[in-house]
């Protein structure tokens, strides 16, 4: 915004300015030319003026008479025209019905009154408004108490509508200073984001209080749908009886306000397509949080021989799985085998002959590719056949079908896929803009 600079003299030129025109502050059409005395080759007498002699305008389209649903709106239009203008101003006066602000310099005249229209309503009517700053310009500060975290949520809420993540805090800092003209903190900024995210998408609370009727009209709306609320919430869906017999199970942590676990299992189609069976909600991923998500589990694809369960080879699993699942077996994630085998021997180079172990449908080929293991690491053989048991990651060995499934590829992928929803644990009502969970 360029300032209109008073007590200019200067004869009429060729342009059409006059001295009366340049002492009420309206330059000729080009304010540059205007200035630099370059559209004239008459002389230019523009005195040296301090800061402090200069005037300028907020710019803004405030006015006596003009209303505003609230005092919060009005408040968040004043602050983000200070923002756009790089001035601060300071509350002299305020109250339910009242509210009076001016610039931070006393001296300024920039000012504005307001109060409610009649004292039952809520609506605000400016008084008496000097939009026009007479200070100086150095006190113009881009680091200003009116940009807010509050205030830059509000302008940035927007980015976040119909998208998984939306700005971090370095984009709202580059934001801020470009579009709203003001300098934050990285700190500001991350608080401003995630202003943005309740306003967008609610609070984790009304999530939580909404589960009771999202789960009713799943219930009506997907027939076979099984739900159950216990503490924070859990849902599980029918459907297992068309799926191979295969469950993968693990668990990710969510990053949300309040943390927890995510326990997720998954079973696979005819058409090789992944089919989520349940989720669960838990405090941490410990022995009782498995006992407990398996039993609700249990309950909606029962126990059967012919049932075959895929995991990581983590104690609270195992002893859950042996405890709650009596007929079905339990059997080990491959790829975490192999990572084992690459930490504990060090032994990278016999992964082949690993991979075309677990994969081998005759006994005999597997046979094969184990004394190539056992002849060039005998331990990690002893390992593989003793600590973790031929029949937990070989396919061939395996006493149920697993069918092409020797890792817990499936459940790993549902958890990538939850990955940015999971620092949003929470449900969002019809008049929001998304569902997360």
């Amino acid at each position: 915004m360029l300032p209109v600079f008073r007590n200019v003299e200067r004869t009429s030129n060729d342009n059409g300015a006059s001295a009366t025109q340049l002492a009420e502050g309206n330059p000729p059409v080009d304010p540059l030319l205007w200035l630099t005395g370059a559209a004239s080759d008459e002389p230019v007498n523009v005195p040296t003026i301090e800061a402090s002699d200069s005037t300028f305008s907020d710019g803004s389209d405030l006015h006596e008479g003009k209303y505003f649903n609230t005092k919060k709106d009005l408040k968040r239009k004043l602050s983000y025209i200070a923002m756009k203008c790089n001035f601060e101003f300071q509350t002299r006066k305020s109250n339910r019905s009242l509210w009076v602000i001016e610039y931070i310099d006393p001296n300024c005249s920039w000012r504005l009154r307001t109060s409610k229209i009649v004292p039952e309503s809520t609506k605000f009517v400016i008084r008496k408004y000097v939009g026009v700053h007479s200070c100086s310009l150095l006190n113009r500060n881009a680091n200003h108490r009116q940009a807010t975290y509050v205030v830059i949520g509000e302008q940035v809420a927007p980015q976040y509508v119909g998208v998984e993540k939306g700005p971090g805090p370095k984009g709202i800092q580059t934001f801020a200073r470009t579009k709203l003209g003001a300098q934050i903190s990285y700190y500001k900024a991350w608080r401003g984001r995630k202003h943005a995210h309740t306003l967008i998408r609610g609070l984790p609370e009304q999530s939580f209080h909404v589960l009771p009727s999202y789960f009713h009209m799943l219930e009506k709306l997907n027939l076979g749908t099984v739900t159950r609320i216990e503490v924070d919430g859990e849902s599980r869906f029918k459907g297992f009886h068309y799926m191979r017999k295969v469950v993968e199970i693990d668990g990710t942590f969510l990053k949300g306000q309040y943390r927890g676990v995510l326990l997720v299992a998954t079973a696979q189609d005819g058409n090789g397509q992944c089919y989520p069976l349940a989720w669960g909600i838990v405090d941490s991923e410990n022995e009782d949080a498995w006992t407990w998500f398996l039993t609700q589990l249990k309950e909606v694809i029962g126990d059967t021989d012919e049932l075959a369960l895929i995991s990581d080879r983590a104690p609270s699993i195992k002893k859950a799985i042996s405890t709650i699942f009596e007929k079905a077996h339990h059997g080990a994630c491959a790829w975490h085998v192999a990572q084992n085998i690459m930490n504990k021997f060090k032994c990278v180079d016999i992964m082949g002959s690993y991979w075309s172990a677990v994969n081998a449908y005759i006994f005999e080929d597997f046979t094969g590719y184990m004394i190539e293991i056992s002849n060039r690491y005998p331990r990690v053989a002893e390992y593989l056949e003793n600590e973790v048991g031929f029949e937990k990651w070989s396919r061939c060995h395996y006493p149920r079908l697993r069918y092409n499934i020797t890792t817990t590829n499936m459940v790993e992928s549902l958890n990538s896929m939850l990955v940015n929803a999971s620092v949003r644990t929470r449900l969002v009502d019809p008049d929001r803009h998304d569902i997360n969970l």
